[in-house]
């Protein structure tokens, strides 16, 4: 895990950058120093700059960066590269290297292993990659430079062209001194979708001329030809004819070797455990290899808020140590700002903020935990996922049927009792569904936006395509993976670890786990007649998580935003969204109207408000600048 900044001129004659260049290339950098703060290197040559921060993880004696591969021969130094993630199958590659290619090797780290595969396989070094990445790669030869990011997306890298030239990061906040503009730049059309999702979805940033590359895609770019996409890995999810108890056993070694290589660092490792099979399978895999293994979870003190107690029973019953934090809504009002900041987006997922927190509190500990993200994606993990069983009576009624009814529907008073259900079951799943949050409807957004923008469909119209020949739970997950698993849980994952210098590892999102998810079919993720979901998943760790475990529904961090708005907080969110200056883009009195009637108990408008919210707090920080996040101070642990 580390922070990478690169700048290539479009001037074919540019030289080495001028003091004052270099100065600010350097103090843009420092702006990421929470993703690696054990080394900065920054190295500038006739019209490049590329500079590192590291937080050394494997080969921490050697391994700096940049890298520059080969490192002998006739093509010495061809490659410069900086990268940002693990290559967990890197010692495997860099036998094949030797014995194919004879090549050499001055370090014992993934990252040199990382620049040799991609001088001697090019793009096809890739899909052979095992791990999370982004890097840029510069080819002095031919004055082309080559980036990537993973296939689903774990690490960032965000990339801007200007008439000087392209800059690419590992966050947006290092470019912006260089984009030449400020708040005019706002991306309405990614702001639209934001009150939609509660995130922005990739390609885009609310900054008009910054964007991330998407996952499972690599760049090039040359001064004269601009930049060329190429998507190298697209999930797909397509049932094969598996029998169920050979499913469960591919998934079991899949996701039991996927953990012992999660686990190799020479640096503490550790895990967080909330109450779910995701997190209890993880930690418990990873105490087969690891003993001592130490783990780490949050709540909060309102009850039915904390799955502090659950986790404390389920690591008793693995045999693993357990570290608690609690977080008061005092530790919310002092960190948010700084939660914000970090995210360069507003992402209005308020399950971040007890990440922070705990990623805060395992720093203490470790520099490398575990972590269950991506499993509900790919095994089929959310609730939601079972609404078209629910409502698949609805959906075989005649067209003409189903209109007069979806009409009818639209006639019953919000929140009346049948209107919900109604009018789900008689619209068609690509205008029901545009994933996990749904926070303004189009009508909501009417009259909330005071500009017009691109419809969410925008977004999840070319997925819907993709899958039009597979069942809707199906298209669903597909969705998720291609938006909101990107968007938010990882977004949210790298940000909030990163805070505190952290490396979070998902091992769920494995090439090999993802192959045994890809074929299941729905039957065995969601079975019809169950109330739980990622059957397979739970029928692959029965006997090695506890029964009580495996049966759990997840909780997965709740937080009493709900109650928070009542109280101080949204004392705090009322003046915030009072004195924003971002009136001409939303109708902030709608907003404010909204907090009112939840706090007279007249609707649960919690996750509207918190989604305005968190914008104007963005605004203020990002446009405005009347708010200047502080310091982080630490929490205290539990026990």
């Amino acid at each position: 895990m580390c922070g990478l900044s690169v700048f290539v001129s479009s001037r074919p004659s540019a030289g080495t950058p001028d003091p004052e260049s270099a100065a600010a290339f350097a103090e843009s950098l420092e702006t990421m120093h929470h993703r690696g703060p054990d080394d900065t290197q920054i190295e500038y040559g006739a019209g490049i700059a590329m500079g590192f921060k590291r937080l050394a993880i494997i080969d921490r004696a050697e391994s700096s960066q940049p890298v520059h591969y080969p490192v002998d021969g006739p093509q010495a130094g061809r490659w410069t590269m900086v990268f940002n993630g693990e290559i967990y199958n890197y010692r495997e590659l860099r036998a094949d290297l030797i014995r194919q290619h004879q090549a050499t090797f001055a370090t014992q780290g993934d990252s040199e292993v990382l620049a040799a595969a991609f001088h001697y396989w090019g793009a096809a070094a890739l899909p052979r990659l095992r791990g999370m990445f982004a890097f840029v790669a510069y080819d002095h030869w031919t004055g082309t430079l080559h980036a990537a990011r993973d296939p689903f997306g774990i690490k960032p890298l965000y990339l801007m062209e200007t008439a000087d030239g392209l800059f690419l990061a590992s966050e947006r906040k290092a470019l912006l001194p260089f984009s030449g503009d400020s708040g005019a730049a706002l991306d309405t059309d990614a702001l639209a979708h934001y009150l939609t999702l509660q995130y922005v979805p990739d390609p885009m940033t609310l900054h008009r001329h910054v964007r991330r590359l998407p996952p499972g895609h690599r760049l090039t770019w040359t001064p004269a030809g601009g930049q060329r996409l190429e998507r190298y890995f697209r999930p797909q999810l397509r049932a094969l004819n598996l029998q169920p108890q050979a499913a469960y056993h591919a998934i079991r070694d899949a996701l039991r070797d996927s953990v012992r290589q999660h686990l190799h660092a020479e640096v503490p490792v550790g895990t967080f455990l909330s109450s779910g099979v995701d997190s209890s399978a993880i930690v418990a895999l990873a105490r087969e290899v690891k003993p001592d293994l130490h783990a780490f979870t949050a709540g909060f003190a309102h009850e039915g808020y904390s799955e502090i107690e659950v986790a404390q029973d389920t690591a008793a019953q693995l045999g693993v140590r357990l570290t608690p934090t609690v977080v008061t809504e005092d530790d919310v009002l002092r960190e948010l700002p700084r939660i914000v900041q970090l995210l360069d987006d507003p992402v209005a997922d308020p399950s971040l903020i007890p990440l922070y927190f705990l990623a805060q509190t395992a720093s203490r500990y470790v520099t490398v935990v575990l972590s269950g993200e991506g499993s509900d994606e790919l095994f089929g993990g959310y609730m939601i996922y079972r609404e078209p069983m629910s409502l698949a009576k609805l959906g075989k009624l005649p067209n003409g049927m189903k209109r007069g009814l979806h009409n009818l529907s639209q006639v019953f008073p919000e929140g009346m009792r049948g209107r919900s259900f109604l009018e789900r079951g008689t619209t068609p799943i690509e205008e029901r569904y545009y994933g996990n949050a749904r926070i303004f409807s189009p009508a909501e957004k009417a009259d909330l936006m005071r500009f017009t923008a691109d419809p969410h469909t925008k977004i999840t119209a070319p997925l819907y395509a993709e899958t039009a020949d597979v069942d809707d739970v199906t298209s669903m997950q597909y969705v998720d993976l291609h938006t909101w698993l990107p968007g938010d849980i990882l977004t949210k994952a790298d940000r909030m670890s990163m805070a505190h210098s952290l490396e979070l590892r998902v091992p769920f999102l494995d090439q090999a786990v993802y192959a045994a998810a890809a074929g299941l079919c729905t039957e065995l993720k969601v079975p019809a007649g169950e109330r739980t979901t990622k059957h397979a998943l739970r029928e692959a760790m029965r006997g090695i998580v506890p029964e009580s475990v495996r049966e759990r529904r997840k909780l997965g961090f709740p937080t009493p935003t709900r109650l928070w708005l009542k109280g101080e907080i949204g004392d705090w969110a009322g003046a915030l969204m009072a004195d924003s200056q971002a009136g001409h883009l939303l109708d902030l009195n709608y907003a404010q109207r909204l907090l009112r009637e939840h706090r007279a108990g007249q609707g649960d408008y919690s996750r509207k408000v918190w989604t305005v919210a968190m914008f104007c707090l963005w605004h203020a920080i990002t446009v405005e600048k009347s708010i200047t996040p502080a310091a982080p101070r630490p929490i205290a642990a539990v026990g």
